[in-house]
């Protein structure tokens, strides 16, 4: 029997989920078919399980250097079946959160494969959605005035690269690794490569990271991406930038082997596993877009402002539609569209608006133009940069890499962009973000009385350097 539904959403990840409470705050039946667990990518298989590993190898890192704080330790070791435990232990607490909160919001939850019919008995109109239940029971027909495709990602791997669980990974993978490699490649120094490598490198495995372009994090700000390349080099990591992987060239065996083209030579690479970490898919396959007007580019499926697929009542939102592939936007871009499918006005979404985080040692966030794109967009711009080696907390921490930089224009003095590489720096952006919202420029930031002492004065001294008035440096 066909169940109607005000809306129904294809994918209970971070997106998903967020749409699904938002339509029901707004009075709308609501149903979330999801094909595995309610949470989705980020809740299982990305953000919070990497984070969890990440606090494990931050936890190890700062007890192995104790007696700079003056603590004296005897032993400490590596329980890696705890480590994963605990983030097990994490994982299903905000499981069963998410199943709460949608059981609150009496939104109907379908375990199984949706996938969008073409016009039907059903509807003259694209959008019923057939559900292959995972029980095996007879598929559920949802009728519902609008749908949200809301099906997230997969990690990608280079052509002729298959991922095979054993020797060549995912961070999917990785994630359910029993016991650690003595020694890794990872394969792209994007942001989760660059995750993986300092969280591993800090658990003490041999780390080679293989990049294609001159330097790691070719989406920050150069000068951050630069410095945390020198950061990890220092730590001792292996990065290896201009770095064509060359994928037939796979051995595997006791360890695995891999070649790549390197300034013009021919170079091998060993390690016990592989980790491939070259970006994501969207999940767009065998959904039924074909059997609608729905268009893709590049892989990710076409919207308006407002994620309006080319069929005005099927909107799209997260990862399958490209763009930032962050948890926060696609929650975000869910708040639109059921604002807007319920005849709201919604502010769209800027992406100068929107923060950027790594969760690497140390942490790099970011908000707005880098210094490239506002110089390449026609600005004339000023810099202000403030180091946390002058920064007493940070000296309290032991923790005084890195910096705070911002950018403005020279011509307006607004803030077009914030980056920081530190200490806890993803803790503390939405302060920039919200300059950012608000159009503020240095000295609205300065002004704001930083508490002291405090990680956070690194942004209004930052601030102040961009008028050549930092106080402490």
């Amino acid at each position: 029997m066909a169940e109607e539904y005000d809306v129904v959403i294809l994918g209970g990840g971070t997106g998903g989920y967020v749409a699904a409470i938002r339509a029901s705050q707004l009075g709308l039946k609501t149903a979330v078919v999801e094909k595995r667990k309610l949470g989705g990518t980020c809740l299982h298989s990305g953000c919070i399980p990497s984070k969890a590993l990440l606090r494990s190898a931050e936890v190890y890192r700062t007890v192995k250097k104790s007696e700079e704080y003056g603590i004296l330790k005897d032993h400490v070791g590596i329980d890696f079946a705890r480590v994963q435990q605990r983030k097990e232990g994490i994982v299903n607490k905000l499981y069963s959160g998410v199943q709460h909160l949608l059981k609150q919001g009496k939104i109907s939850v379908y375990e199984g494969m949706g996938r969008i019919l073409g016009p039907s008995i059903f509807s003259p109109m694209p959008g019923t959605i057939s559900v292959e239940m995972n029980d095996g029971s007879d598929n559920a027909i949802l009728l519902p005035q609008h749908v949200i495709i809301a099906t997230g990602s997969r990690p990608k791997t280079l052509p002729g690269l298959s991922i095979d669980g054993q020797y060549v990974l995912s961070s999917e993978e990785a994630l359910q690794l029993e016991t650690l490699p003595q020694s890794i490649i990872i394969i792209g120094g994007g942001v989760i490569g660059v995750e993986w490598a300092s969280l591993l490198h800090d658990f003490g495995v041999q780390v080679t990271v293989l990049e294609y372009a001159p330097y790691i994090l070719p989406h920050e700000d150069e000068e951050v991406a630069k410095e945390m390349m020198s950061i990890l080099r220092k730590k001792g990591v292996r990065i290896v930038t201009e770095a064509k992987v060359l994928p037939e060239t796979l051995k595997t065996g006791e360890v695995v082997s891999i070649k790549a083209e390197v300034n013009g030579e021919l170079q091998e690479y060993i390690g016990d596993k592989i980790l491939v970490s070259v970006g994501r898919d969207a999940n767009v396959t065998d959904i039924g877009l074909e059997n609608t007007e729905i268009a893709l580019e590049q892989g990710y499926i076409s919207t308006n402002s407002m994620y309006q697929t080319k069929e005005s009542h099927i909107y799209a939102i997260g990862d399958c539609i490209g763009g930032l592939q962050l948890a926060h936007v696609a929650a975000r871009e869910g708040i639109i569209a059921v604002e807007h499918l319920a005849r709201q006005q919604p502010t769209p979404l800027d992406p100068s608006w929107i923060t950027r985080c790594i969760y690497a040692s140390p942490e790099i966030a970011s908000v707005g133009y880098t210094e490239q794109e506002a110089l390449k967009k026609g600005f004339t711009i000023k810099v202000g940069k403030f180091p946390f080696k002058a920064i007493g907390k940070a000296l309290v921490y032991g923790e005084t890499e890195g910096f705070v930089k911002i950018i403005a224009d020279e011509q307006t003095n607004d803030v077009l962009g914030v980056h920081m590489i530190g200490p806890h720096v993803t803790d503390m952006i939405s302060e920039a973000s919200l300059a950012k919202v608000l159009d503020a420029t240095p000295w609205e930031i300065a002004s704001a009385v930083h508490p002291h002492p405090s990680l956070s004065e690194a942004i209004g001294e930052a601030a102040l350097a961009v008028d050549g008035l930092a106080l402490h440096f």
